[in-house]
């Protein structure tokens, strides 16, 4: 793979590319059959990676690393690194939905609840016709069945996977199984973004995307489930990013 453009930040690798620079490298590797694995962080990820050295290791040794989060992206201008733009990973898919729709490519679902994903693979079906789904599976699943499920994808003629599952279960998954998944060109972690395909999370407007205020459109839609992840998550994230600032420059 050609060299990427990166930084490093909070114990973190960020590659620095645009949306559009990301779908030409995944287009690229698709066509020239090489693997690219696939990860996006944000605020709360970066916190989690503090500590959880095997997640920090999952997404720090992946080929490709976006920045989701826009309080990523200003505190790495903050701190004198800055990046190009927010990447996030749901608009990343449905942009990789329609290149995989144009180009023939085929893509595999793994993740949500049942009715979920037999939703977004219908809806993506109805869009872009059945040649599409290569397959797809619900995200419910014990340990001992990862094998299994690694080998379906694997043989399922999929170039594409997009793995719907909480961190950091998708994570270290993907980085489990990469070598059983050689044959998929291009894997990547999604989160929730199969809930919000299928209608049952909306998507903050655009004008609270840019203002970086998506993270509160989401807590004000579940407050008691996510008040933890955003607000205790976000200010520990502005204290490392304080003392990351403050640190260099004594420097």
């Amino acid at each position: 793979m050609v060299t990427i453009p990166k930084i490093n930040f909070l114990n973190t690798t960020i590659h620095n590319l645009s949306m559009q620079e990301t779908l030409q490298l995944v287009d690229t590797a698709i066509s020239n059959g090489d693997q690219i694995h696939h990860v996006v962080v944000n605020a709360g990820k970066i916190v989690a990676m503090q500590k959880d050295l095997q997640l920090r290791q999952s997404v720090n040794e992946s080929d490709l690393i976006n920045a989701d989060g826009q309080a990523v992206v200003w505190a790495s201008k903050f701190v004198g690194k800055p990046l190009k733009e927010r990447v996030a990973g749901i608009d990343l898919m449905e942009n990789l939905v329609e290149l995989a729709a144009k180009k023939n490519y085929k893509i595999f679902l793994f993740g949500a609840k049942e009715e979920i994903v037999t939703k977004v693979a219908s809806l993506y079906e109805e869009r872009h016709g059945k040649q599409l789904i290569a397959g797809y599976r619900n995200g419910y699943f014990s340990k001992e069945e990862e094998p299994a499920i690694a080998r379906q994808i694997a043989t399922s003629g999929a170039n594409l996977l997009f793995v719907a599952i909480s961190s950091p279960t998708k994570e270290n998954f993907l980085f489990n199984y990469k070598k059983e998944l050689s044959s998929v060109n291009f894997i990547m972690g999604v989160g929730g973004s199969f809930d919000v395909v299928a209608g049952l999370t909306k998507r903050a407007p655009l004008w609270m995307q840019k203002a970086g205020l998506e993270w509160f459109y989401r807590f004000i839609q579940e407050p008691k489930r996510m008040w933890k992840r955003y607000l205790v998550g976000n200010s520990k994230f502005i204290g490392l990013v304080l003392k990351e600032k403050f640190s260099t420059s004594k420097k």
